[in-house]
């Protein structure tokens, strides 16, 4: 599977059934060069002119089923932080 077939997935949180968006990343262990996480960019607020919200990192281990539509991840909620400017 590649990255753009990955990114074409909703990620879905199994505890709530909540939508947390699309994989936009992807984190790899630098000693083992396994995948460690999953990066969900944060969402705009007001198309960007506020900011965004926090990116998400997904662990890898969190990752419970890849789907042909969905990923299904035991993912806990972001914690809620100020809004961030996006370079």
């Amino acid at each position: 599977m590649t990255l753009r077939e990955l990114s074409e997935k909703d990620v879905i949180r199994i505890k709530t059934g909540e939508n947390l968006g699309r994989i936009d990343d992807l984190e790899f262990d630098e000693a083992t060069a396994a995948l460690s996480a999953v990066i969900l960019h944060g969402r705009g607020r007001a198309f960007g002119l506020l900011g965004y919200e926090e990116d998400l990192r997904i662990p890898w281990q969190a990752i419970r089923n890849i789907g042909t539509d969905v990923v299904m991840a035991d993912a806990d909620p972001p914690a809620a932080g100020p809004p961030r400017r996006r370079r």
